[in-house]
């Protein structure tokens, strides 16, 4: 290992990380944060590890690696979040964690023993948002695919509406399709608190809201970063979310969802990544939108104030207001008789931002806001395959799929080559325009066996 670590291992790790299906520029943040979460042997064997999903003999044989030694390393890095266990059948499927979902989420949710929770949230904050690169490198280039989706609040949706709603948009549909349950610590909210900037911090408000389903619950109460619970508690987590107007997403995926995110505007780094650099794309909206019926709306500004990245306004619309004669003041000044103008205000929706959550709706006393399908289909990829498939595609790293072994020679220069080629932008728009993108996955998904 000291050959590599003479030519700085961290930066090397990098390098690695930021080819996965999440980019994470290179600055001093990022190898303090590196630093801080991996030992120098750690690091050496990430680098090492093949990018794609692969069992032990495969990630032994790329290592160059013994079995008996690489099982303890790969479980100890597992348990710190940095290294993926996946139930593959009748075997486990080792993978590195790209930045998000992965290390980011997995350090904070961690618990017990002697963790450095507060130093990794100031070095996860740092990173994140010292500057934009770490958000521009993913978002700023009009990127369409992201980890996460926004579930709409199902009461937010007129009763007459309820037949349009898919079952992969509900909340409820999602846990009742599953029967296996986890809740852990929300890594936003830890990380906010220990920043001392978690606006919510009152007792109504737990840390412990960031809950799973299926083998994502799995992963995460075998590696001791949730418990498990039933659906009764899930379901109880649900409505406290609604009733506190908590964000709900998952992951952005039509199939196989493995979690339901519950956060607020001032925790969330996903809605302060929003309102901090407008890229809406950070968190992919639902298939609805907010609709205000401007009829009934009294501008009272409780939706505004709930919005959680700020994609409501209130606005001074005129408003004629109806003078008795008899009431109207005389005098050359006074106003005709029968109208007189007098401002309302109302709540205007910005419609390139809204998120089709809800959470305005949910505090509407008024019942002015609503959610209404969206007249333009929202693209949610059907399922994990798919979504890191196009991720890559969008950021320049799905060579690094194909060629996955980074010991090799050869399938260096086929990565150079190939992501060369994608990187052409009539390429990408192609790959990535409705014409041909469900020919190109399923051709993947042949070549695979997926």
């Amino acid at each position: 290992m000291g050959h590599i670590v003479g030519k700085d291992i961290y930066r090397k790790l990098g390098e690695k990380i930021d080819n996965t299906s999440v980019r994470t520029p290179w600055n001093d943040a990022f190898r303090d944060l590196l630093v801080a979460l991996y030992t120098p042997a750690e690091a050496d064997l990430v680098l090492r590890m093949p990018y794609r999903p692969s069992p032990l003999a495969r990630v032994a044989a790329i290592t160059g690696m013994d079995e008996t030694a690489l099982r303890p390393m790969l479980e100890t890095l597992c348990g710190k979040g940095l290294v993926c266990d996946i139930w593959e059948g009748n075997e486990y499927l080792y993978m590195i964690s790209p930045f998000v979902i992965g290390f980011f989420e997995f350090s904070m949710m961690r618990t017990g023993g002697r963790l450095a929770s507060a130093q990794w949230a100031e070095l996860f904050q740092r990173y994140m948002f010292g500057d934009t690169a770490f958000l521009d490198a993913n978002f700023g280039d009009a990127q369409q695919v992201s980890v996460m989706r926004a579930l709409p609040h199902e009461q937010a949706i007129p009763q007459a509406d309820h037949t349009e709603i898919l079952d992969y948009e509900k909340a409820s549909a999602l846990i009742e399709q599953n029967t296996r349950f986890a809740v852990g610590l929300c890594s936003c909210r830890h990380e906010k608190h220990h920043l001392g900037t978690r606006g919510c911090d009152v007792p109504d408000v737990p840390m412990e809201t960031c809950t799973s389903m299926g083998p994502a619950a799995d992963f995460l109460i075998r590696n001791n970063f949730a418990r498990p619970i039933d659906r009764a508690e899930m379901l109880d987590i649900l409505h406290r979310s609604r009733d506190m107007g908590f964000v709900l997403s998952t992951d952005n995926v039509r199939q196989g969802a493995g979690f339901i995110c519950h956060c607020c505007g001032c925790c969330c780094n996903l809605l302060h990544g929003i309102r901090t650099t407008g890229y809406a794309g950070i968190l992919v909206s639902s298939g609805y939108i907010a609709h205000c019926a401007a009829e009934t709306c009294n501008g009272c500004g409780l939706c505004a104030k709930a919005c959680p990245i700020n994609a409501i306004r209130l606005e001074d619309m005129p408003r004629p207001v109806h003078v008795s004669p008899d009431s109207a003041p005389a005098g050359p000044d006074s106003p005709q008789r029968g109208t007189s103008p007098r401002r309302q205000r109302r709540a205007v929706v910005d419609t390139s931002l809204c998120l089709g959550c809800g959470v305005c709706a949910l505090k509407c006393p008024q019942q002015s806001l609503h959610l209404k399908k969206r007249a333009q289909r929202v693209f949610h990829p059907e399922d994990s395959f798919e979504r890191v498939i196009l991720q890559c595609l969008e950021r320049g790293t799905f060579q690094n799929l194909i060629f996955d072994n980074p010991n090799s020679r050869t399938q260096a220069f086929m990565r150079g080559l190939v992501g060369g080629f994608l990187r052409l932008s009539p390429v990408k728009k192609a790959l990535m325009g409705d014409a041909l993108r469900s020919r190109f996955l399923q051709a993947i998904r042949s070549a695979t066996g997926s």
